[in-house]
């Protein structure tokens, strides 16, 4: 049942939001002419390595300029790009992940291989499903960049943020259901939206500060 629902939802998804997905496509080629995907390789179910689709957000070759872990602050990070990733946005690609049966819509994100091999008991009970666009560690760390604005971002992210994530994702995958999965997919959604609404207030005051 979950993966007729997520191959119907992605399509969907996939099929309304082109409209969208061609206008982010153009503005990251206009910004600086590099390539509009980024893909980089997960370990997903069974330890299995896929690549992992994003619309770009961040300099070409960023990954020789700096560390795997993105910051608040980072400079590799675009215009369009710190656009995208306030909103979510760069992460719609996955809905292709979704459809070839990489990812689900549910189930823990799928993590970089030296993350996966350093809590591999963790991971070999986690990765016995499919990893996910969204789960509760990504609810509770939707900020996450904000978080790890520090000098030491990914030993705080290895040795703290990974740890809790992974301990929320256990909780949620040994009582998981079809409808609690929904549930999931609706709080996603509205904490998405929310975002959206908050940052444009913020974006209204400052405005008006700024206005005679």
């Amino acid at each position: 049942m979950r993966r007729a629902f997520d191959t119907a939802a992605a399509a969907l998804g996939l099929l309304l939001l082109s409209p969208v997905l061609a206008v982010v496509a153009a503005a990251i080629k206009l910004d600086d002419g590099g390539p509009v995907f980024y893909g980089q390789y997960r370990l997903g179910r069974g330890l299995r390595r896929f690549r992992l689709w994003k619309f770009r957000t961040m300099v070409p070759n960023a990954d020789r300029l700096g560390g795997a872990i993105t910051i608040s602050s980072d400079p590799r990070v675009t215009r369009v790009g710190a656009i995208l990733r306030k909103y979510k946005v760069d992460e719609l690609p996955q809905l292709w992940n979704v459809l070839k049966g990489d990812v689900a819509l549910v189930g823990p994100r799928p993590e970089l291989e030296p993350y996966v091999r350093m809590y591999a008991a963790e991971y070999r009970e986690l990765l016995r499903q499919r990893p996910g666009i969204t789960d509760p560690a990504s609810l509770a760390y939707r900020n996450e960049s904000e978080l790890l604005a520090s000098a030491d971002a990914e030993e705080i992210y290895a040795r703290k943020v990974l740890p809790d994530k992974l301990r929320l994702s256990l909780e949620y995958a040994r009582r998981r259901s079809f409808y609690s999965d929904l549930h999931l997919i609706f709080r996603t959604v509205f904490s998405i939206v929310r975002r959206s609404e908050v940052n444009g207030a913020s974006t209204d005051q400052e405005r008006k500060r700024a206005g005679p």
